[in-house]
């Protein structure tokens, strides 16, 4: 019997090797990777059942990785595990099509629990992120304030930049021209209304297109 394939995304390399081992010997985990790109390509080579996968990853972080991954590959469960409590991101993982939302703090059990949850086509989600989200929809039943009016290429172009990569790093990281990644700059910071670097930092943060490292 062929045994589900997992893909494991954290950019913790010792967390994610902690994770496969738990794993293995229930099922095939087909690669283990720390940043958002690699994550795309091994998806496309693998075609796993299920992925396992950070909020922040460098490159490109997991709400974005979630997106491009359903879009190329719908059928794809996604459980994210992560440090971050915020409701606002956990609704949106789910918005993208998420199966689960769990806590690093959680007991392996329930990562277990969330996996076979998934593969059925069911949902879980840590309780206390459930309750928090439940809290939050009473206060902001609107959901939250996830950017969703720029395009997949200017949300990566901006996380990098957020991040502290130069426009020639950014390109060299998305296979483009720098005259490309800094026409989508200026594109955005125009669209955005923003005047400064510092106002694009602040941007992705705010929005959660740069999510910090230990989330």
């Amino acid at each position: 019997m062929n045994l589900p394939r997992i893909i494991v995304a954290d950019d913790h390399k010792i967390l994610a090797e902690c994770i496969r081992k738990l794993l293995e010997p229930e099922y095939e985990v087909a690669a283990t990777v720390s940043d958002g790109h690699a994550l795309l390509k091994a998806a496309s080579i693998h075609a796993p059942d299920l992925i396992i996968l950070d909020i922040a990853m460098p490159l490109l972080n997991g709400l974005e990785a979630a997106r491009q991954l359903k879009s190329k590959l719908p059928a794809v469960k996604l459980i994210f595990l992560t440090m971050n409590e915020d409701p606002d991101l956990a609704r949106e993982a789910f918005k993208l099509g998420a199966s689960g939302y769990l806590l690093k703090k959680s007991a392996a059990s329930e990562l277990f629990q969330a996996i076979r949850a998934a593969l059925k086509g069911k949902i879980y989600t840590s309780p206390q992120v459930a309750r928090a989200m439940e809290d939050a929809f009473i206060l902001k039943p609107d959901g939250g304030k996830i950017r969703k009016d720029l395009t997949a290429r200017q949300r990566e172009v901006m996380q990098l930049l957020a991040e502290g990569k130069s426009m020639k790093e950014a390109a060299d990281i998305l296979s483009l021209t720098a005259r490309t990644v800094a026409f989508h700059k200026y594109r955005m910071m125009e669209g955005l209304g923003l005047k400064t670097n510092a106002d694009l930092v602040q941007f992705a943060v705010k929005h959660h297109i740069v999510v910090g490292l230990n989330a």
